[in-house]
């Protein structure tokens, strides 16, 4: 599975203390499908559900990269200042840094899981993983999602799916896009990866780790979906699907068979793993 190696290499560089250079290098803004559209950087998924009462942002990057998402944001069209909503599909540095400035910015309200929603108000001191050892700027949460709501802005829907373990409140979204006729499911997945260190049965990194893994699995093998994202372009296979300059198809982005794919193989490390442990 060659797309999967470039994720294998960031987290080893991060864990070196050597930030990789994919997750900031500029990549411009397109759209997916309907109103879901990509404005994050080279390697960290950042995501813009539109609608006609405001604008739906999902994950921020790194702290300073509220400027490449201004821009591209507005490159397509709309205005920054329109996001009411903020979203995180896990609550990591890589991917909340630019909340705070955000939603300062905006006046946006931040939602997140119950679980998540610590780590994202202490910068991430609590994470049970990294233990701060990645802070971020903190930021407070405005309101607390349940497994299965609907969050409604306008005419976007996204649907809350609970898929923790990468961390206790990972998240994946699913809504529903409509185009030329067609109508595509679509997921904001959060992959089920672990990060190196992490322990599941003796002293787990947190209560219940290797359940909700193993649940994780077991609802997205279970989910339609026809296009999908990620908190990472390398996890689903972004610049194989897309160019710099491709005219809107979203036909390019249809890849059942290719979510299946990733979800099985992180599952086979997570079993993987667990041998290893019971050893």
């Amino acid at each position: 599975m060659r797309r999967l190696l470039p994720v294998c290499l960031l987290l080893s560089a991060v864990l070196a203390d050597a930030q990789p250079e994919e997750w900031s290098r500029p990549f411009p803004g397109h759209r997916v499908v309907g109103n879901l559209y990509s404005v994050g950087t080279w390697d960290l998924g950042c995501f813009l559900v539109t609608s006609e009462a405001g604008h739906i942002l999902i994950n921020t990057g790194l702290a300073d990269s509220t400027p490449l998402l201004r821009a591209n944001v507005e490159a397509l069209g709309f205005r920054f200042e329109d996001i009411r909503i903020l979203l995180t599909m896990q609550a990591h540095y890589d991917h909340t840094a630019a909340f705070a400035e955000i939603k300062e910015i905006t006046g946006a309200a931040l939602w997140a899981t119950a679980d998540d929603a610590p780590l994202l108000a202490d910068g991430g001191a609590s994470d049970p993983h990294f233990r701060g050892e990645y802070p971020f700027a903190p930021v407070e949460v405005d309101r607390i999602l349940a497994d299965g709501e609907v969050i409604q802005l306008g005419e976007a829907r996204l649907e809350v799916i609970e898929t923790p373990g990468h961390t206790p409140g990972s998240v994946t979204y699913a809504m529903t896009a409509h185009e030329n006729g067609r109508e595509y499911r679509v997921l904001l997945a959060n992959m089920g990866s672990m990060n190196p260190g992490l322990r599941l049965l003796e002293d787990p990194t947190y209560p219940g780790i290797a359940e909700d893994f193993a649940e994780t699995f077991r609802r997205q093998l279970e989910l339609e979906v026809d296009i999908w994202v990620a908190a990472h372009a390398s996890q689903w296979g972004l610049h194989d699907k897309y160019r710099p300059g491709n005219p809107y198809d979203a036909e390019a982005f249809v890849d059942p068979e290719g979510f299946r794919e990733q979800v099985l193989y992180y599952q086979e490390l997570f079993e993987e793993a667990l041998a290893a442990e019971r050893r």
